[in-house]
């Protein structure tokens, strides 16, 4: 047996295996890059490593739905390139090929490609159709912050939602007011107030919550799926979870940042300390904003948690030493997204193995569909696999991380529950604390369009409607709508003197004479001097 042949073969012994559904006590059997049984006391052939999963969680691997790698962004470029984290009227396919030309010499793991809707107009719209049919991307963010850079009007947003809806691709919608963020930008620097602590006085979470209502207006006007990326405050998640509860077909992504920090800390007296933490929306001042984030993803509010990785040096953060609106947004977050979040969310009891699995995995593979080859371990699926070890530690800290920049916003936090193995398409690329993925290991990851976990139900609907419209165009009224009786004299109320009852024919008392009223001198409960 070769050497190659048998790292093809990997077998995953004595572990339980956590989907986003279930957790079953079961060996995983992988081979040339995809996973071929699931279960016990399997059948396989020799040569295979074997990989000791004895009271470890086996669990898919994550897929992290917004990292920012190799990009230029408030005149700053990201700390991290493809590899160690694996403009205005700008053509979108350019962008597209300028980002491959970059990732595919690098990556160390599949990757896929969100694509920027900054302008909109007749170009945009002929360029997203054709990285949809032939370039393998299913996904376009529109902003509706960023002022003069990147925001859509309304109804540029309008039209951008419902050339996604026609396409089948996932609408991912950055929702702040940005006409507001930029006034508010202006008073406070007016104030005399230009330290990070500006970037949450400017951005107070009720522009979130008005732009995050007002997009989620627009998408159902044109019956599109929406996603709503980057939210951060408690009244936004009541925004989002009210939408749900309508049947609106919305989705909402929280970050790592925003689900368990607050923002208090932009008021630190060491600036540098303080301009670390600035991002966008920013972090909220309230501190029970975290748990509250963290309690919308445990109950299917919120159903993915990205690390929104854009690090940057404290040099580059210091750009805006005299003016918060200079400072890059973006914090670091890549490499402890699913450790800190098994820390705040699973040992801190918000949160369940599966619903982990679900929130960091399974949901985001769904909304682009990936699922199952990605975000669950079954046979036919992508060897994609982290072998966990829930009673492990690590103290996390700048000096010791992988991931790019010069800060760690997470420093000194001791996480209990921590990769020990993990796999990339059927390569073991982290042991025993050992990184051993080469550059260029990965492949970009074509995706296909209308997810069913967005669409279905879209579709659904439509097809009623069109029913609908149609039986009231031929009938005068649908089928559904078929009366069962004649209709009323008054709109629908009922008339009470229209009743069908009546005494009719001779009664046996007939004879009997009759008196219009009569006194009663005793009636039960006393007595009465009135006319009955």
């Amino acid at each position: 047996m070769s050497s190659s042949s048998a790292m093809a073969r990997i077998l995953i012994k004595g572990g339980k295996v956590v989907n986003d559904d279930c957790t079953q006590e079961a060996d995983v059997y992988i081979e040339n890059g995809v996973v071929m049984q699931v279960g016990r006391e399997l059948m396989i052939p020799g040569g295979a490593k074997v990989i000791d999963a004895s009271r470890k969680l086996v669990m898919p691997g994550g897929v992290d739905t917004s990292v920012h790698l190799q990009e230029t962004f408030m005149n700053a470029t990201t700390a991290d390139d493809y590899y160690s984290g694996t403009k205005n009227n700008e053509s979108l396919l350019e962008a597209y090929e300028t980002c491959r030309s970059m990732a595919d010499p690098k990556v160390c793991c599949d990757y896929a490609l969100h694509v920027g809707v900054t302008w909109w107009g007749p170009k945009v719209q002929a360029e997203m159709e054709k990285l949809v049919r032939e370039h393998g991307v299913n996904s376009f963010q529109l902003f509706m912050a960023y002022k003069d850079k990147f925001m859509l009007k309304d109804g540029e947003l309008f039209q951008a939602l419902q050339h996604c809806k026609d396409i089948g691709a996932v609408a991912r919608v950055h929702a702040e007011n940005g006409d507001l963020v930029a006034e508010g930008a202006k008073e406070t620097l007016d104030l005399g107030i230009n330290g990070p602590e500006g970037i949450e006085i400017s951005r107070p979470e009720e522009l979130e919550s008005e732009a995050t209502h007002r997009a989620i207006t627009i998408a159902n006007r044109v019956h599109c799926p929406i996603y709503l990326v980057n939210v951060s405050s408690m009244s936004a998640g009541d925004v989002v979870a009210t939408a749900k509860m309508q049947g609106k077909v919305v989705h909402g992504e929280t970050t790592l940042a925003h689900a368990v920090l607050n923002g208090l800390q932009y008021y630190h007296q060491d600036w540098a300390h303080a301009a670390a933490y600035v991002t966008v929306p920013p972090l909220r001042l309230d501190p029970n904003t975290p748990n509250y984030l963290m309690g919308l993803l445990g109950n299917d509010t919120l159903n993915v948690v990205s690390s929104d990785h854009r690090p940057f040096t404290v040099n580059q953060k210091a750009m805006g030493k005299d003016d918060f609106t200079k400072i890059p947004h973006g914090v670091p977050g890549v490499q402890d997204r699913m450790s800190v979040l098994w820390e705040r969310g699973v040992v801190g009891g918000k949160l369940d193995e599966n619903q982990f699995v679900a929130v960091t995995s399974s949901n985001a593979a769904k909304i682009y569909n990936l699922y199952p080859r990605k975000g669950r371990i079954v046979p036919g699926a992508d060897a994609d696999i982290v072998v966990w070890d829930p009673e492990g530690s690590k103290t996390i800290s700048v000096d010791s991380q992988v991931q790019g920049g010069d800060t760690n916003l997470y420093e000194g936090l001791r996480c209990h529950g921590v990769p020990i193995v993990t796999i990339s398409r059927g390569r073991v690329v982290y042991e025993n604390g050992v990184f051993t993925c080469a550059e260029g290991s990965g492949k970009f990851y074509p995706l296909r369009t209308f997810p069913d976990f967005l669409y279905k139900k879209m579709v659904q609907r439509e097809k009623v409607v069109e029913g609908v419209v149609s039986g009231r165009r031929d009938f005068g009224c649908s089928d559904l709508d078929t009366p069962t009786r004649p209709c009323t004299r008054h709109g629908g109320v009922r008339d009470l003197h229209e009743s069908s009852f009546s005494f009719s024919g001779s009664q046996f008392d007939d004879s009997v004479p009759k008196r219009s009223s009569a006194r009663i001198l005793a009636p039960p409960g006393g007595r009465s001097s009135g006319i009955w």
